[in-house]
């Protein structure tokens, strides 16, 4: 197996460019990883996390419902994010999926405001009630600390029976422009607020059959090529933060049949070359069926990385024996890096954008 050449381990260790930090190949995968929590309550996993965060191994988490508390919900978030925050060198990203309607973490009755789901503002297609819930959301998230939302999604509702996207309402409409002006709408009112918008399910989820959640989701007989236009419009516009993949298999876009998130041909060839996106890209969960059941997290996280992926997401929203701890994680990518199994320069490339993404949210605050 090819070694990592000494070239490519300096330009990691030494990342000279001006105005950024000088950081280790340790910082940099770091950067790379998102974990969820599983119990902030409990110490020994409060103080391996927070131990984690300032040594930069990683670069960000992500919250659940599981993780409010159900008495004085708006106070204890808030602390947990400061203290989070705290440890850290490089400030976090602290994401969540806050899309409105069903994908809804901060509920009503933990005291924040209604919300409602995409495929009601599509219906209604008024571009200033979706940007006024968008605002709301918004201030919410950012009064609290979050600094990143995993919405909104893109997809469009091409198959009426999608147990995931559409039956779920989370598809503004079947037609591609209508998604992209909601879109449009909706990432305009989080930008004031400082939290980076994240579309999604790259490069379409909305005609699939199957939740990717429980396994593998083929949609090479659903797909349209249309379910494309809301990134190409949006990347266009310059106003996208980042993307989301999805772990769909799509054979018109790779014929090898690798899920989206771990696909070359989709992320790096499709998205970046042919649509000219330069931003983030976040995996889904790398917990979901689809992609832990199917390939095991260590052939998973080295088939995402070469494919493309910025930042990998692992939940922790499992069983405890099924926990993947980011010590395990940044040791395995740290280990393939060093063998040359992952390139180098994919992580450098990584590093630098999650960096400029976080500058570009005023997290520059970075403690050296």
């Amino acid at each position: 197996m090819k070694k990592i050449s000494i070239i490519s381990l300096s330009m990691l260790f030494f990342y000279c460019a001006i105005g950024e930090p000088k950081d280790s190949l340790d910082i940099m995968i770091g950067q790379m990883i998102q974990i969820g929590i599983t119990d902030f309550g409990d110490a020994s996993v409060r103080n391996e996390l927070r131990n984690l965060i300032k040594t930069g191994k990683v670069g960000g988490v992500i919250l659940f419902e599981k993780n409010m508390q159900k008495e004085d919900t708006k106070v204890a978030l808030k602390k947990m994010i400061e203290e989070l925050q705290k440890e850290a060198n490089i400030p976090l990203f602290i994401a969540i999926d806050e899309e409105g309607g069903y994908v809804n973490r901060l509920k009503p009755k933990y005291g924040f405001p209604k919300t409602v789901s995409a495929a009601y503002l599509g219906a209604m297609d008024d571009l200033d009630s979706t940007k006024f819930y968008s605002t709301q959301t918004a201030q919410t998230l950012s009064s609290l600390g979050f600094n990143v939302n995993y919405a909104p999604s893109v997809d469009v509702a091409i198959n009426p029976s999608n147990p995931v996207i559409v039956k779920n309402e989370r598809s503004y409409s079947k037609d591609p422009k209508t998604v992209a002006r909601h879109a449009t709408a909706y990432i305009e009112g989080h930008k004031p607020f400082n939290v980076a918008t994240v579309l999604k399910h790259f490069p379409g989820h909305g005609s699939s059959q199957v939740d990717t959640h429980l396994g593998v989701a083929d949609v090479s007989n659903s797909w349209q090529k249309k379910e494309l236009e809301p990134y190409i419009t949006l990347i266009k516009t310059g106003s996208v933060q980042a993307i989301m993949t999805a772990h769909i298999i799509n054979q018109n876009l790779d014929e090898d049949l690798f899920p989206a998130t771990l696909s070359k041909r989709i992320i790096t060839d499709l998205l970046r070359k042919e649509l000219g996106y330069e931003g983030v890209i976040f995996s889904d969960d790398m917990h979901m069926a689809a992609i832990i059941k199917n390939y095991g997290f260590k052939e998973a996280v080295v088939l995402a990385i070469n494919a493309g992926i910025d930042c990998l997401i692992f939940s922790n929203n499992i069983y405890s024996d099924e926990i993947i701890s980011a010590k395990a994680l940044h040791h395995h990518i740290k280990t393939q890096v060093l063998m040359g199994t992952i390139d180098a320069n994919s992580i450098d490339q990584s590093y630098r954008r999650l960096i400029k993404l976080k500058s570009a949210l005023g997290l520059n605050s970075l403690k050296y």
